[in-house]
């Protein structure tokens, strides 16, 4: 099958086309013929050599895709061969094919074509994971996503709006994406540049913001948690600005404040699974009647992927990059039952 490596780190140049074998299909898993893959920044950290695949993970890149499953396990009642889905991997996705856990693929949203589907899992497993179940994000709170234009931004904001009803924060190095972050339904966006951003921010939430998407750290953490109101969560999810931060652990313990973070990558199927079956009912029906979207700001072949993750190094992108595998990306699958 056709396949991106990774031939030695650093930048988009050490990507390449390659012929791998078809992995395999074990227990509880199915094999995706792959139409669609979506880019995102791990892929590049794993590029870089800042973020390898966990042990037994293929080291192909790619994060989430979108297809029809080939093949199926004995022991797996859905999906089944025919099937198309979504569904997010530990790796693989820049791939003809790609064996994934059963219990990690989500159906197509309806009247989504392969290529919309590819751009969801990645981005929405993540920000449900961080802002719903680390976060704790409840009726009404105020949300603070660093990044507002990032695909998981993106999917953050419109989940914590028409799912808790949440007053949205965000913010954009630009003008075109801060008015990308109020289309989809911040409440507010501010320029991070500036070097009043946080007493922009302070203004904005009032009494504080209850939880903040990061991905950061470095030096933005002690003003994250100085923006935090009583019993604030703070969530990590990379640490773009540096590896390290100075805090107050005083403010923790006297403000209540809950610093944590994460990655899924390496989380076991059972618990993606978990998030998967969430996505599916809490979320996919926003998705299909149009109340959440998802933006694609460039689409390319799978041999141009180095183009596509050039994209995100030049911090130009808005929403999510995709990759096209196969003819079929661009159809629109029809639903099964």
């Amino acid at each position: 099958m056709r396949a991106i490596e990774i031939r030695g780190k650093g930048g988009p140049e050490v990507l390449a086309l390659a012929d791998r074998p078809v992995p395999a299909c074990g227990a509880g898993e199915v094999l995706v013929r792959v139409a669609a893959a979506g880019v995102n920044r791990p892929d590049v950290q794993q590029r870089k050599g800042l973020y390898p695949p966990p042990p037994g993970v293929t080291d192909i890149p790619g994060l989430d895709i979108a297809g029809i499953v080939e093949a199926a396990a004995p022991d797996i009642a859905w999906p089944r061969p025919g099937d198309a889905v979504c569904a997010l991997v530990s790796g693989g996705g820049y791939a003809e094919f790609c064996a994934v856990p059963a219990a990690q693929c989500m159906p197509i949203p309806r009247s989504f074509s392969f290529t919309e589907a590819a751009t969801l899992p990645e981005v929405f497993f993540t920000a449900w994971n961080n802002v719903f179940w680390l976060g704790r994000i409840a009726e009404g709170e105020t949300l603070l996503v660093q990044g507002g234009t990032s695909g998981v931004g993106l999917a953050a904001i419109q989940m914590a709006r028409a799912l808790r009803g949440a007053t949205v924060i965000a913010t954009a190095s630009s003008a075109e994406k801060r008015a990308v972050c109020l289309a989809y339904g911040a409440h507010h966006a501010v320029d991070y540049r500036e070097a009043d951003w946080p007493e922009q921010v302070r203004a904005l939430a009032g009494g504080g913001v209850d939880v903040i998407l990061d991905g950061q750290g470095g030096d933005y953490t002690p003003l994250h948690m100085s923006l935090l109101a009583m019993d604030g969560r703070l969530v990590l999810i990379a640490s773009h600005r540096a590896p390290k931060a100075e805090i107050s652990t005083r403010d923790i313990y006297i403000r209540r404040l809950t610093l944590t973070g994460s990655t899924l990558r390496s989380r076991p199927a059972e618990y993606k699974g978990r998030i998967a079956r969430e996505l599916v009912q809490q979320v996919w029906p926003l998705l299909e009647d149009g109340r959440i979207r998802s933006h694609i700001c460039g689409i390319h072949r799978l041999e141009d992927a180095a183009a596509a993750q050039a994209v995100l190094d030049a911090n130009a992108q808005i929403g999510k990059l995709v990759l096209i595998v196969s003819d079929l990306a661009e159809t629109v699958p029809e639903p099964r039952t």
